[in-house]
């Protein structure tokens, strides 16, 4: 491992001088591991909005770092996560997301927890010598409800308002997330390592370029991008027909590790990139819209749907010759552009002082 992340490669770096990762970061079979104990065990995840879980026994199943979760709500005031392991022979309690659920029941043995997470019932455990259901419990994580979305911790994790402090002032009360609904979820799996997509989102310097059709929105002379601590936002002047966004501003959150806002006028979508290898990745496009069951909006969204798929496809097939140009051989590290490229390097600097953190913990 000392080989992979040596000292030079992990050192801070200034941004008018800065250098990409290393292509060893994207490409080393070593490093999904190394990302899911030290980033993604250590950070908050985003989950789903609140509205997919807005009543009694409403779940969702997610994994993180290899750990599967089941994320419940428990009674009408309070979300629940717990391990998606049933405790006699781990067992999956929930193999999807579902509606109304009463108790939790392992599809295995039919074990049988209550929605917060105790043993309720164990067919055939009767007889069972020192066998107390009411002290067997599913193990639970960290949830956070902010701006209407959840997210969990599987591990130590920042403490929450540390990690969006300054979000909910920029949105200010008109564009409060709260009251969005879940309306679609669009799936891509994509041949590149999860950093790939991520830099690839944090710069609009390759809108011009790869993105036709966005360009033609966005005002690329008015783009900017700023930077806080654990988290980056792009921003610039929006201007569409009515039958797709309207006017007003397109702003893009990313989240570190791997979580994205796209707020626009009348919409939400968010992103999560899910890794599935060294070289591979799932994202997950989830459209939330203000509540509008018109003619009109059913349009709007379809048209979003088709926009947002567009300009995915773009998105995919530069990420995969990316990641090729990096199992090459052919290229180490680039040159970052420090007025269209911060943000890239925002994140490439907490990468480095997570994997320096996990140097420290050997």
């Amino acid at each position: 491992m000392t080989e992979l992340l040596s000292t030079a490669a992990l050192a801070p770096q200034e941004l008018d001088y800065a250098l990409t990762l290393p292509a060893r970061f994207y490409t080393d079979a070593r490093m999904p591991a190394l990302d899911a104990k030290v980033i993604f065990s250590r950070s908050w995840q985003l989950v789903c909005h609140q509205s997919q879980l807005s009543g009694v026994g409403d779940h969702v199943v997610t994994e993180i770092a290899g750990l599967p979760l089941l994320v419940v709500r428990s009674d009408a005031s309070t979300i629940r996560a717990f391990h998606n392991v049933c405790r006699h022979r781990a067992g999956p309690i929930a193999s999807c997301d579902g509606r109304g659920a009463t108790s939790l029941r392992c599809r295995y043995h039919g074990w049988t927890y209550g929605l917060d997470g105790v043993l309720r019932g164990a067919p055939e455990m009767g007889r069972t010598p020192d066998f107390n259901p009411s002290d067997i419990r599913l193990p639970e994580v960290r949830v956070h409800v902010w701006q209407g979305l959840v997210f969990v911790a599987i591990g130590d994790a920042l403490a929450f308002e540390h990690f969006v402090a300054g979000i909910d002032a920029r949105l200010g009360p008109h564009r409060s997330l709260h009251d969005y609904q879940f309306h679609h979820r669009a799936s891509y799996e994509v041949a590149c390592n999860w950093k790939v997509y991520v830099d690839n989102y944090l710069e609009g310097y390759h809108v011009p370029h790869i993105h036709p059709g966005l360009n033609s929105l966005l005002d690329y002379r008015s783009y900017i991008t700023e930077t806080a601590e654990w988290y980056s936002y792009q921003y610039s002047p929006l201007e569409s027909g009515a039958d797709l966004y309207g006017s007003g501003e397109a702003l893009y959150y990313f989240l570190y590790p791997n979580a994205m806002l796209n707020i626009l006028p009348g919409r939400l979508q968010t992103n999560r990139v899910l890794p599935l290898g060294v070289d591979r990745c799932r994202v997950e496009f989830d459209f939330y819209y203000a509540p509008d069951d018109s003619d009109e909006a059913h349009a709007r969204r379809a048209k979003d749907y088709e926009f947002s798929d567009e300009v995915q496809d773009e998105d995919v097939t530069i990420c995969e010759d990316v990641q090729r140009g990096l199992a090459s051989g052919s290229y180490e590290a680039g040159r970052l552009n420090p007025l269209r490229e911060n943000a890239v390097h925002h994140f490439h600097e907490i990468v480095r002082r997570a994997y320096r953190e996990s140097l420290a913990d050997v």
